[in-house]
């Protein structure tokens, strides 16, 4: 990972975030790819535990998420202004062309090397998707590891109980968030032990 200690400045985050607009081709794991990538791998202006925080974060607003991780990269980064210029270098460009191959595709979409086209993205997007939630979990997995094996049992279980909530019962996700962040509170919360010295004699 290249480490720069110094923020960029506001219109170089501004062009950060065009950049990654333009790219934006995929949906949000790609999106969410090349946000880690810019900011984590490749200049070093976050670290593993902040985009975790912020990702969680955006994970509780309503909308779309990834909205709210450009507001609070941009606050972190570059302040008020900051926030403005990375909202405006993210979406100007994605609503631009999604704008037009939308207008494209209404033109296009009967032909079959465009069907055929379309069915060769899905598997490519669920890829991405994969990676992305890999390099979400590797950090996670460790860190949670080091704390014992409990723990990383906990943390599969709650995955594979959110998993099924959603998907059998047809649970509503909010729910599922709010009851999975209860969960956090109670097995995750570090518990200070209190030694306390006896008084008196032997």
């Amino acid at each position: 990972m290249k480490l720069q200690q110094a923020a960029p400045d506001a219109w170089r985050l501004f062009r950060i975030w065009a950049s990654i607009g333009l790219q934006s081709f995929g949906g949000g794991a790609s999106t969410t790819f090349l946000i880690r990538r810019a900011f984590i791998t490749k200049n070093g202006w976050l670290n593993e535990e902040e985009m975790q925080r912020f990702w969680n974060l955006s994970v509780f607003t309503p909308g779309i998420n990834l909205v709210a991780l450009c507001v609070l990269i941009g606050k972190k980064l570059g302040g008020g202004l900051g926030v403005f210029l990375s909202l405006v270098g993210f979406l100007i460009p994605s609503a631009t062309i999604t704008c037009l191959l939308t207008v494209g595709f209404t033109v296009v979409e009967s032909i079959p090397a465009i069907q055929a086209m379309l069915r060769g993205v899905a598997p490519a997007t669920g890829g991405i998707m994969l990676l992305v939630g890999l390099s979400f979990a590797r950090p996670l997995t460790l860190v949670i590891y080091k704390e014992g094996v409990i723990k990383l049992i906990l943390s599969a279980a709650i995955i594979v109980g959110c998993v099924l909530t959603i998907v059998v019962f047809k649970v509503a996700v909010i729910l599922v968030v709010l009851v999975s962040a209860l969960l956090g509170v109670l097995f995750f919360t570090p518990r200070r032990i209190a030694i306390s010295s006896e008084e008196g004699t032997l």
